[in-house]
């Protein structure tokens, strides 16, 4: 890991339900369960403003100093978001070790542009934002650096991301990260189209003028 693992200080919930988590996420407090290593979950909260912003720096890994409790090293395993997708209301955290191996999923970022985006009619698509990768806790990435300056062909696959030491993708190193679109070919088609469908058709022969033809 880049960074050194957070410490951020907890509590103990004494009660459960959504109503009491809308309670302290009023009081700024986030709700989060930790579970696993044979041990009951364990029902807690935490500064939600904090830990947001740790979570925004792609951190991984939490120090839960516990009221009353033993410290408990923290993966961050899944994030509940409100109603609009905006805002995080709970977490759920997985007890590990440093040195334990696990499979997470890790965001990428972008920097710098292929040749490919300086020809006319092109442009470049994002086709994923993260990967899962695996790793020892300790070697967790916060994100994953793509140079797009070293792209000189359509796609960039996950098979030539640069890893950092330790770290292997979990998943198909086919998959396509980023493409190259063209569009200018694409929008003369589209074009193209409804004149077609616009052009008159050819006039057809007037009814009866065969009728007319033989009576002469």
């Amino acid at each position: 890991m880049a960074k050194e693992v957070p410490t951020i200080q907890a509590s103990t919930r004494d009660r459960l339900g959504s109503r009491y988590s809308k309670r302290l996420r009023a009081a700024g407090r986030l709700p989060a369960v930790i579970y696993g290593h044979g041990s009951e979950p364990l029902s807690v909260h935490v500064d939600e403003k904090i830990t947001v912003g740790a979570l925004k720096k792609g951190l991984h890994v939490l120090n839960l100093e516990i009221e009353g409790k033993a410290a408990e090293t923290c993966l961050v395993r899944d994030l509940q978001f409100g109603f609009l997708g905006d805002n995080v209301i709970h977490m759920d955290l997985a007890r590990v070790n440093l040195d334990e191996v696990v499979n997470v999923v890790v965001s990428f970022e972008f920097y710098g542009a292929p040749d490919a985006a300086k020809r006319s009619g092109v442009v470049i698509v994002n086709e994923l934002s993260d990967i899962h990768v695996v790793c020892k806790v300790r070697d967790i990435p916060e994100h994953i650096r793509i140079d797009l300056t070293t792209m000189h062909e359509d796609t960039f696959t996950a098979g030539m991301l640069k890893l950092p030491a330790g770290v292997a993708i979990a998943g198909d190193s086919h998959a396509v990260i980023v493409r190259v679109q063209i569009v200018k070919e694409e929008a003369t088609a589209e074009a193209a189209a409804p004149a077609a469908a616009a052009a008159p058709a050819a006039a057809a022969p007037a009814a009866g003028a065969d009728k007319k033809d033989d009576k002469k």
